[in-house]
């Protein structure tokens, strides 16, 4: 069909001409000033995409008079510059690829026809796991059992990575996606050459990892998708999307001392959960911005999933600029996005008029204070002051919930009520050699810097460093029963650690490198020590994770661990210390001195001068340009995985990598589609039911059907895996479904898990 609207002119930049797709001449004069800048974005792209039959005169003007109380009617085709993926969710999407190879071979044409046309970037660091931690060598003995248990999945990507064209992989042990697209693959401003010109355009992007987002602190619009938009966006099919409300976010003044990002992002997913910005774009905008950092913007873009947006944007501005000249991107680059950005109107300043919104809320940053999220749900914000009572009402809730659990021997002699004091609530005694302690409710468990929301933010990750440095020089020891672990997003953040002194602090306290990938924000916090888990079961504890990530769903982080609270990197080192969320870490301190006095976390809190002046002093460009010199080549053990050659896989033997039947018997034309009928319900659920209730990520139940679906196969319990790194199989997938331990289906009541009743007898 196409569109009449043509608005292409050249632009100059370093001697080169490059067709841009301004908005000048459409609409009545000034008329897209006031668009919001994501909406920009998609209107370039409609205007890029002009002589495309997906793009009509009626999408353009459906944007042009954006209407921003409308409820959201006009659907629009929008067609990224480039798709991310992960490798649990990447493999799928490569193996689907593959089997339509041999589909297409078997209807006559030639494998190579099936060829990703956008840019496809692949990043593994969804497998690493933390098996071991607490020791110097916890990162290479990790490193060896992912590569052991996933070699059948890497050999395959590997395959991949030579077999498709625009198809790159970043091996294992590099970082975590959404880092390493922050800081080395994002271009803010993407070029390509089409007809014997070259192209400049936004960068934009749609990715198989809800977290994704992230990019947008970097003024990259980009979004989660499901796999079957990403294949299709891969081949070069658009995403189609309804144009979306736009709610402002308006930051005022600065965060105050004792506040970090983890913070603020924390107060922002409060907000807009409680305002509902399901299905909408929120763009952040106001004199805030000047004092937040690069860093500090992709933290608050990252939990876009958390707060319910499809993303929360920055503006490209000054500090874009001085984030990309950071991270060691070229003055040439650099000089390309500014013309770019400002000959478009995307660029941001003082003098950018204020955009029009569907709705405006507003925060002042010096009202953010110290905070928690949790215990199940990343939006239930909690002050840190008011943590111990918060948990206390956890705990009294867990009880009166399983009074009915506790043995004959713990009720009350009298009156057919439980005993005030049940053993539970006493604890339980642990021994290891010499060392004795008691395990109690509300001991933390579990303790992890990790997730690219704070690892990417060099600030809090000092901060953690400095909070172990004073520590440390204090006397102060993590409790036992702690498993610590320290997962960064990029190697750039162990070599800063190292050149400021702040790595050795932070493994004098338990907090050793334990891999660089997601880790325990996506489940794969490994087993915890067996006499802690026996003890949790045996006392029916109800202990705590301290993570600072992004998610903490119910049966997510561990299944022996029924609380779980997101915290800036500083305050998971300091809940390792204090050991228990029943502890306040003012009132009752994170332990004592030689000499019994007793520390505080204003004793060991640093001050923004303090971490400010030791960010500055350990970051420059070189440092990142090390890093991701050869981020593709780099791991050696990644290049020596035997590879299959040739243009389609030859699918052997496998739990972890399986054809797929749906293409089996596949013709030209596709048969017309049949109705579903006499079905009936499998699965009624309430409330807050997540991605992670219908088909976990994480570990595999030994006693589930995917679980005996693998021991038929002759899979060993101990090389069960987790359910994402098997995504590359469906008849795994298929015994995943609604498998989450926590899962509460009204079918079934009174239980727990993958449960549900028949209705055929």
């Amino acid at each position: 069909m196409g569109t009449q609207y043509n608005t292409v002119r050249s632009l100059t930049i370093h001697g080169e001409d490059y067709r841009i797709y301004p908005f000048a001449g459409l609409g009545e004069p000034g008329q897209t000033d006031s668009l919001p800048f994501c909406l920009k974005i998609l209107l370039e792209n409609l205007l890029r995409h002009g002589a495309e039959d997906f793009v009509t005169d009626d999408d353009i003007e459906a944007l042009l008079d954006w209407d921003a109380e409308a409820q959201p009617s006009q659907e629009i085709a929008f067609v990224p510059a480039r798709v991310l993926l992960q490798d649990f969710t990447g493999v799928p999407a490569i193996v689907d690829l593959a089997a339509m190879r041999d589909a297409i071979v078997e209807l006559g044409a030639a494998p190579g026809k099936i060829n990703p046309l956008s840019p496809v970037d692949l990043v593994i660091d969804h497998s690493v796991s933390v098996d071991h931690f607490g020791t110097p060598d916890s990162l290479e003995r990790n490193t060896d059992i992912e590569i052991k248990r996933n070699i059948e999945r890497y050999r395959f990507l590997r395959w991949g990575q030579n077999a498709f064209d625009n198809f790159t992989v970043v091996p294992p042990g590099t970082g975590i996606v959404h880092q390493v697209n922050l800081e080395y693959l994002a271009r803010v401003a993407f070029t390509t050459e089409r007809d014997g010109q070259r192209i400049a355009y936004p960068d934009t992007l749609v990715g198989t990892d809800s977290h994704t987002t992230m990019i947008n602190g970097l003024g990259v619009l980009g979004w989660g998708v499901g796999g079957i938009e990403a294949e299709a966006a891969m081949l070069g099919q658009p995403v189609t999307m309804l144009i979306p409300q736009v709610v402002g976010m308006r930051l005022d003044g600065a965060l105050p001392e004792g506040s970090t990002a983890t913070d603020l992002v924390l107060t922002v997913t409060q907000q807009l959960r409680a305002h509902g910005v399901v299905g909408k774009f929120v763009e952040f905008f106001g004199p805030g911005l000047a004092s937040l950092s690069l860093a500090d913007r992709a933290t608050i873009a990252n939990m876009a999933p958390e707060y319910g947006a499809t993303c929360g944007i920055f503006p490209v501005d000054e500090e874009t600029i001085n984030y990309l000249r950071l991270t060691g991107r070229e003055e040439p680059q650099l000089e390309l996005i500014e013309t770019y950005m400002r000959e478009m109107g995307l660029w941001h300043d003082a003098d950018t008029p204020p955009a029009r919104y569907s709705a405006l809320l507003e925060l002042d940053l010096k009202e953010v204070v110290p905070s928690l999220a949790g215990p199940r749900r990343p939006q239930d914000r909690i002050a840190l002051v008011d943590a111990r009572a918060a948990f206390e009402k956890e705990l009294h809730e867990f009880q009166e919930l399983h009074v009915a659990d506790l043995p004959e021997s713990e009720w009350a002699e009298e009156g057919g009520s439980a005993a005030e004091q049940p053993v539970a609530s006493r604890g339980v005694t642990i021994e290891r050699g010499e060392q004795q302690f008691q395990l109690e409710h509300g001991a933390v468990v579990i303790a992890a810097i990790t997730s690219c929301t704070n690892t990417s933010n060099p600030a809090i990750l000092v901060a953690a460093g400095l909070v172990a440095r004073k520590a440390r020089e204090l006397g102060l020891a993590t409790q036992p029963w702690v498993k610590t672990s320290l997962a960064p997003g990029s190697k750039v953040v162990t070599a800063y650690l190292e050149k400021t002194g702040l790595m050795d602090d932070l493994n004098a306290l338990g907090f050793h490198l334990v891999g660089y990938g997601c880790t325990t924000c996506i489940g794969n916090s490994g087993p915890l020590p067996d006499d802690i888990g026996a003890a949790i079961r045996e006392g029916r504890l109800l202990v705590s994770s301290v993570l600072s990530g992004n998610r903490n769903f119910e049966g997510r982080i561990h299944s022996d661990v029924r609380t779980n609270y997101l915290a800036s990197p500083p305050l998971v080192v300091a809940y390792a210390l204090a050991g228990n969320m029943l502890r306040d870490l003012n009132l009752d301190g994170l332990g004592t001195t030689a000499d019994g006095r007793t520390v505080t976390l204003a004793d060991v809190w640093p001050s923004p001068e303090e971490v400010n002046e030791l960010v500055a002093s350990c970051l420059d460009a070189d440092m990142f340009r090390e890093r991701y010199r050869d981020v593709y080549t780099g791991n050696t053990v990644w290049n020596e995985l035997p590879v299959a050659e040739g243009e389609r896989f030859d699918w052997p033997e496998s739990t972890y990598v399986r054809k797929p039947t749906f293409f089996d018997g596949i013709t030209a034309e596709p048969e017309s589609l049949r109705a579903v009928e006499a079905a009936r319900c499998l699965v009624k659920v309430g409330d807050s039911v997540t991605t992670d209730h219908i088909s976990p990520a994480g570990s595999i139940a030994p006693d589930s059907p995917a679980a005996r679906y693998l021991k038929d196969n002759g899979v060993e319990q101990a090389d069960f895996n987790s359910y994402g790194s098997r995504r590359g199989n469906h008849e795994v997938m298929m015994r995943g479904t609604f498998a989450n331990v926590r899962l509460r289906n009204e079918l079934a009541p009174g239980t727990e898990g993958s449960w549900t009743t028949c209705f055929l007898d």
